[in-house]
C-alpha cells in the first residue's frame, strides 16, 4: 500500500461550558480513524481544539463575571484534558484566541476571498446559540430548531458579506456527484436540499461593538470583527500548515449533524473562492440523548465525561460511545445501558475470552505455535460505520470463546486447539487496536509473556 498524507480533524467547540458526553463521542470516533489509517501506514495528521471568539463565549465569561481571555483560557485548557483522559491521538490541538497560525491564517484566508466579499447594511435574526443569522423558514414557532425556547434577536448594522451564491451550482455537483462525500447518505440529502431553495450570501463580520471587542479584527477595517464562523473553519487549514493541507492526499471532517451546513456548504464557498482543495470527506454523527431526553442544562441531564472516566476507566467509556451510538446517527446513554454494555462486552466478553486463552496458553506453552489471521473491518471504517465495526470483531471473539467451550482444552490440553484460540484472540486485539487502544496493548504484551493477566480483565460491575 502506498503512503498517503492523510487529515482528519474534530469541530472546534465553544468553551462557554465544560466538554459534555457528545463531546467525547465526537474526539473518539475521529481517533479510531486516525489510529486506522495509521495502521494502514499512512501519514495521518489528526487536529483538534476550542473555537474561542463566539459571542456566546462573550457572554457566558460576564454571566460569571470572568474577564473572557481567563475564562476562555480555563475552558480551553479542560477540553485539551479530555484529550489526555480519552487517550485521543490528536497530533496538535489549536486555541483560536490564542494561537498566532490562527489569527494569521484567517486573515489570509480572508484576503484570498477579497474578490467575493462586498460590505453592506443588513437587517437579520440572528441565533446566538448557532452564531449565525437564520431564515424565518428555519424556525419552529419563533423559535431556532437547534435551540427550543430560544427566539432569535433581530440586528440592523454594516457587516461585510460573502457572495457564497456565485458558487451554488459548483457546490451541489461536487456533493453530488460525491466529489465531496458527505456521510451518512440522509446528511448528503438534507444539504441538496438545503441547495435547491438557492444558497444566500451570508455575512461574515460584526461590528466590534456587538463583537464586544472580541475576536479577530478584520483585514483593513479595524471597526469590523471577524464573523466566528469564517475564522474558525480556517482553523483546519491553519493547524495543518497550507502547504501540508493542499498537498494531502484525503482530508476528513468529523462533525455532528447540527453544523453540516457549516461544514458542506459555507467552508467549501470560501475555498473554492481562495483557490485552495476542498475537502474529501464529512462525516456526520448524531446527538446523545440521556434517559431519552435531550442533554440540556437547564434539565441537569448533562453527563459529564471526566466522572464516567474516572468511575468506569476510559477505554469502558470508549467502547460505549463506539458501539452504543450509531456512528452516523442519534444514541442514548443511561447508566443502567452503560453497565449491561460494559458487562456483556466487555467484562463477560474480550475479558473473560482473554483470560481463559492466556490461562490455557501459559499452562501448555502454546505461544511459538500461533499463526495470526486478520479480521478485515477495513470497508465498515471506510463508511464510518464503527459500530458495526465493533459487531463484526465482537461476532469473532464469540466464536472463539464457542470453540473453547466445544473444545474443552483444559480437560485434553491439546495444543493445536490452545495455539488456534491464541491466534484468534491476537487476532481480535490487532483489530481492536483503533478502538481500545489500551485493553489491545496490554492483551498482545500478555500474549508475548510481558505483563500480568490480572491486568487485562475487566471486573463485572454490579
Amino acid at each position: 500500500m502506498n503512503k498517503k498524507k492523510i487529515f482528519i480533524s474534530t469541530a472546534i467547540p465553544y468553551v462557554n461550558a465544560r466538554p459534555h458526553i457528545g463531546h467525547a463521542l465526537e474526539l473518539v470516533e475521529a481517533d479510531v480513524l486516525a489510529r486506522f489509517y495509521r495502521e494502514q501506514g499512512n501519514e495521518v495528521f489528526f487536529l483538534t481544539g476550542t473555537d474561542e471568539n463566539s459571542l456566546k463565549n462573550v457572554q457566558a465569561a460576564e454571566k460569571v463575571g470572568e474577564e473572557v481571555a481567563k475564562f476562555v483560557k480555563r475552558h480551553a485548557d479542560v477540553f485539551f484534558d479530555l484529550t489526555k483522559k480519552l487517550n485521543i491521538s490528536n497530533d496538535d490541538f489549536i486555541r483560536t484566541a490564542e494561537d498566532k497560525r490562527h489569527i494569521e491564517g484567517a486573515q489570509n484566508l480572508w484576503r484570498l476571498t477579497e474578490k467575493d466579499i462586498y460590505k453592506k447594511d443588513y437587517t437579520g435574526l440572528y441565533c446566538v446559540g448557532c452564531e449565525e443569522f437564520v431564515r424565518e423558514s428555519d424556525l419552529v414557532n419563533g423559535e431556532c430548531s437547534e435551540h427550543p425556547g430560544q427566539k432569535p434577536e433581530e440586528v440592523h448594522e454594516e457587516n461585510y458579506f460573502f457572495a457564497l451564491s456565485k458558487y451554488e451550482d459548483k457546490i451541489n455537483k461536487l456533493i453530488d456527484k460525491e466529489e465531496i462525500k458527505i456521510v451518512p447518505e440522509a446528511r448528503k440529502n438534507e444539504i441538496l436540499n438545503f441547495i435547491k431553495t438557492g444558497l444566500q450570501d451570508f455575512s461574515i463580520s460584526r461590528s466590534r461593538e456587538r463583537a464586544k471587542n472580541w475576536g479577530i479584527e478584520v483585514p483593513g477595517d479595524s471597526s469590523q470583527i471577524m464573523y466566528v464562523w469564517f475564522d474558525a473553519l480556517s482553523n483546519y487549514i491553519n493547524g495543518y500548515g497550507l502547504d501540508d493541507w493542499q498537498k494531502a492526499d484525503k482530508v476528513i471532517h468529523v462533525i455532528g449533524k447540527g453544523i453540516n451546513r457549516f461544514h458542506s456548504v459555507y467552508w467549501i464557498g470560501m475555498l473554492l473562492s481562495a483557490g485552495i482543495r476542498i475537502p474529501d470527506e464529512v462525516l456526520i454523527h448524531g446527538y446523545i440523548t440521556v434517559d431519552g431526553q435531550k442533554i440540556s442544562k437547564s434539565l441537569g441531564n448533562t453527563v459529564d465525561p471526566f466522572l464516567l472516566i474516572e468511575k468506569y476507566g476510559r477505554e469502558a467509556v470508549r467502547y460505549y460511545l463506539l458501539r452504543e451510538i450509531p456512528s452516523s446517527g442519534d444514541g442514548d446513554y443511561s447508566e443502567e445501558k452503560f453497565i449491561a454494555r460494559y458487562n456483556g462486552d466487555l467484562a463477560n466478553g474480550l475479558g473473560n475470552f482473554a483470560s481463559r486463552v492466556l490461562t490455557l496458553a501459559k499452562k501448555y506453552e502454546a505461544f511459538d505455535l500461533i499463526e495470526v489471521s486478520k479480521i478485515d473491518v477495513a470497508s465498515l471504517i471506510y463508511e464510518f460505520k464503527l459500530n458495526e465495526a465493533l459487531v463484526v470483531i465482537w461476532k469473532v471473539l464469540a466464536e472463539g470463546d464457542k470453540y473453547i467451550n466445544d473444545e474443552k482444552p483444559w480437560e485434553s490440553g491439546d495444543v493445536k486447539t490452545i495455539s488456534k484460540a491464541v491466534s484468534i484472540l491476537k487476532e481480535v486485539a490487532l483489530t481492536l487496536k483503533p478502538f481500545l487502544p489500551e485493553a489491545s496493548e496490554l492483551i498482545l504484551e500478555a500474549i508475548n509473556n510481558k505483563t500480568n493477566l490480572e491486568r487485562l480483565l475487566f471486573p463485572r460491575l454490579n
